[in-house]
């Protein structure tokens, strides 16, 4: 593990200044198309929702779009994270997500502020109290990330994403049974890295999963400015844009 030098991009004591957000990339997995069985990779469940970064600094929260924007409006879920990490200073990658009765991402939820409020599902830590693990093994982040959320309570809004270890095929068949987006594949002993073209990460995805029916059509109208009732686009607008991906 290495300790953050004063001039480090992820220096904490920085972490809410302009210039220091545009460090905070998130990792970018790289297309497959079909699952695969492997003992070196790990498999997790691709939630549906906004990709962010929360960065925690002496328990206060903010999340980050993968572009770097606040997502102002999950203030009140940014406010909950403080709240249940009070002494955490961290940068944790996850996903937004919106959960229905049953515990399945609805994505439109997010886009239209209805239903349970948003959990953040979380799968990195990419720095904590002051360490840089991004060039740790994976499976070594994941273990740190799980001792941090020790520190909280069960109601925190804060949701460890569990994996599955070598078999991704099945899991990927009981996600297209269930209806959901994809999975992830990552191998266990990968650094964390932004570029897609570095990438030891793997987004397979659904293509039957139904709540991708008519999504690029929303956003279409939303770049070329037409009003979509009930979207509160002004304060989600970029970064629902950036969840095309």
């Amino acid at each position: 593990m290495r300790t953050c030098a004063s001039s480090c991009a992820f220096c904490l004591g920085s972490c809410y200044s302009d210039s220091s957000r545009a460090a905070f990339i998130p990792a970018n997995p790289a297309a497959r198309a079909a699952p695969f069985d492997d003992p070196e990779w790990i498999f997790e469940l691709k939630y549906d929702g906004f990709r962010a970064l929360t960065v925690i600094e002496n328990g206060r929260a903010q999340l980050l779009s993968r572009n770097g924007h606040p997502f102002a409006s999950f203030s009140a879920l940014a406010e909950s994270i403080s709240d249940f990490l009070p002494n955490a200073t961290a940068v944790i990658d996850g996903e937004i997500c919106s959960l229905d009765r049953r515990g399945r991402p609805q994505f439109k939820n997010l886009l239209f502020r209805r239903g349970n409020p948003p959990c953040f599902f979380v799968f990195d830590l990419l720095t904590c109290d002051g360490m840089d693990l991004r060039t740790e093994r994976l499976i070594d982040r994941k273990q740190g990330l799980r001792r941090l959320l020790a520190r909280a309570p069960a109601d925190c809004p804060l949701k460890y994403t569990e994996y599955i270890d070598g078999s991704g095929m099945a899991l990927f068949q009981r996600v297209c049974d269930l209806d959901l987006e994809g999975i992830i594949a990552k191998h266990k002993s990968g650094p964390y890295v932004a570029e897609r073209e570095n990438s030891t990460w793997f987004k397979i995805r659904n293509r039957g999963y139904s709540q991708m029916q008519g999504r690029e059509e929303l956003f279409e109208r939303e770049r070329h400015k037409e009003p979509v009732p009930g979207w509160h686009s002004c304060d989600l607008a970029c970064a629902s844009l950036e969840a095309v991906n």
